[in-house]
């Protein structure tokens, strides 16, 4: 079979990550557009990509491409993904799907109508450590699942500069960005989805400092002003959220009634003892070290904790030279063209779980199921 052709929207870590991760599952990539013609070219060239440009709707028409890899801000994604699909191309998206429930409900019918295959990539589920988690779980290493807690802390700096992470209509805030990847994992481990959720959110950032050069994401804490308090600096607001805590009721095939979970993360704020995923249930418990559960595990059989390794054929899952986001990329990806080239493969998320996820987050952000205590 020819190789498939892969064309990539985005220039920053996510677009080079995703070319990666394509070219190791097989595919050529054959082009990638970015925002700024420069930074394409230089980027692509020392990716021996052939094609660079700006425009993604002269690009798709140009190239031709089977599959599109999504690698931009959520702001940018529907209007990638519907020209894509529109150009009869499979989709590989990074979260966020879209910036609202409606519009990524409207990208997931759009790509069932013209019968195109799909990726979303809440793709940290596939470390090795949450793959073991998963395992134990299954085979009743704990019993029943119960319970589940995600907790995490990033202590992330104020200074950052103001960009499309501070602003609801690109794409950002940490429900977007963070936890997208911890429902994955939780509905990972006990196999099963959420069935009622509600939930806080906080903006604890306010404001943040426009600053110019911001290309990488992964670079934007160089580019921190040293002196937050120079009256020269503008400044632009943040209208997302930094923090959330979210309840869930989840199903679960491997328990009788619902597993409760709760994820709390804070933006901004330090850490004491280690972020972490555990899930308890009727005879142990299981604890993850790790924001996105990708360290040490530790398993509790009734009587005590012990560290487990993780198994070989999941350590050997992923590529060991490369970051856990890389690794995540990689698997995801590997799953997904073996799918389009007629591969039997395991499930794995699509715009159908991207979609639910996003009105998920709809139903977070308006934090209506407050009720009034009257005071004694």
């Amino acid at each position: 079979m020819r190789r498939l052709r892969v064309l990539v929207a985005g220039t920053g870590f996510a677009g080079r990550g995703h070319t990666q991760a394509f070219r190791a599952a097989g595919a050529e990539v054959v082009g990638m557009v970015g925002r700024n013609e420069h930074v394409a070219r230089d980027i692509t060239a020392r990716l021996g990509i052939p094609f660079s440009g700006t425009n993604w709707a002269e690009a798709l028409s140009k190239l031709k491409p089977d599959v599109v890899s999504i690698a931009t801000p959520g702001g940018a994604h529907f209007e990638q993904v519907s020209q894509a699909i529109a150009a009869g191309c499979h989709v590989f998206c990074d979260k966020p799907l879209a910036i609202d429930g409606c519009s990524a409900s409207r990208l997931r019918e759009m790509a069932e109508e013209r019968g195109i295959k799909t990726a979303y990539a809440a793709s940290f589920q596939y470390t090795p450590s949450v793959q073991h988690a998963k395992r134990l779980i299954a085979q009743g290493a704990i019993g029943s699942p119960t319970e589940v807690e995600s907790i995490s802390h990033f202590h992330l700096e104020r200074g950052i500069p103001f960009g499309w992470s501070h602003r609801a209509e690109d794409g950002g805030g940490r429900l977007n960005n963070n936890f997208t990847h911890s429902l994955a994992i939780a509905e990972t481990l006990i196999q099963g989805g959420a069935i009622q959720i509600c939930g806080d959110v906080r903006d604890d950032m306010g404001k943040a400092p426009i600053v110019e050069g911001v290309h990488d994401f992964t670079t934007r804490r160089d580019f921190i002003p040293e002196d937050l308090n120079d009256p020269s600096l503008d400044w632009g607001e943040s209208n997302v959220e930094w923090s959330y805590t979210v309840m869930a009721r989840m199903q679960s095939k491997l328990a009788l009634k619902p597993v409760s979970v709760l994820f709390k993360h804070g933006g901004l704020v330090p850490r004491f003892h280690d972020d972490h995923i555990a899930v308890y249930g009727t005879e142990g418990a299981i604890f993850l070290k790790g924001h996105y559960g990708s360290g040490a595990l530790f398993l509790h059989d009734g009587v005590a904790w012990e560290m487990k390794p993780v198994p070989a054929d999941l350590a050997s899952s992923v590529p060991p030279e490369l970051g856990e986001t890389e690794q995540c990329w990689h698997v995801i990806t590997n799953l997904f063209t073996r799918d389009i080239c007629g591969e039997a493969v395991p499930g794995y998320p699509t715009f159908a779980q991207g979609c639910r996820f996003q009105n998920i987050i709809d139903v977070i952000r308006r934090s209506d199921t407050w009720v009034d205590i009257e005071r004694p």
